[in-house]
């Protein structure tokens, strides 16, 4: 039987910071670091962090939907970064890192607009989530270097004092949605 997968882009930061614990999902095929949302024909690292390609770090997820679904991984990405910080996180400052969702289909999108509206409704966040739904574009991979970066990176200081912590949030929370 053939396993049909489908696609989220999600932006939320640094691209190594969102790839890390989305891979660690069942369900997840593939997470690939790249570039959306800019005016930039096959933009470079150094395009995209010169801020001025419009791009913003993102990650290519490819998942299997009757495993997990957009919805969790949306949980997962508004629990593993700041929606509330625009244009940065943490340290990470620019367009380049910001929140941003693109959306494949309206299902996509009318899902990721629901979230947003509940969590802000709620109060989940002590700020107002400043997360955009931007439309789809072509999506360009990272160089090799930002492929997989803290699973062959795992003690560089980024990894132990940025992503480290969000691994660890996310097995606290979700541990019955990670891999063995």
């Amino acid at each position: 039987m053939t396993t049909v997968l489908t696609k989220a882009y999600l932006a939320g930061g640094c691209f190594w910071c969102i790839e890390a614990p989305l891979i660690r999902l069942k369900g997840v095929h593939h997470a690939i670091s790249g570039y959306m949302g800019g005016h930039v024909t096959n933009p470079s690292y150094r395009d995209i962090c010169s801020g001025r390609s419009g791009h913003a770090e993102v990650v290519e997820i490819s998942y299997d939907p009757s495993i997990i679904g957009f919805e969790e991984l949306l949980q997962v990405f508004f629990t593993v970064h700041d929606p509330t910080q625009l244009n940065r996180q943490g340290n990470d400052v620019g367009s380049q890192y910001r929140s941003a969702i693109f959306p494949i289909d309206n299902e996509q999108q009318a899902m990721a607009e629901k979230m947003i509206k509940e969590l802000d409704n709620n109060g989940f966040f002590n700020s107002s989530i400043v997360t955009t739904v931007e439309p789809l574009q072509t999506f360009y991979p990272a160089e090799n270097a930002h492929q997989s970066y803290f699973d062959n990176n795992p003690y560089q200081p980024y990894c132990q004092i940025i992503i480290a912590p969000k691994l660890q949030k996310l097995a606290h929370l979700f541990s019955d949605k990670l891999k063995p």
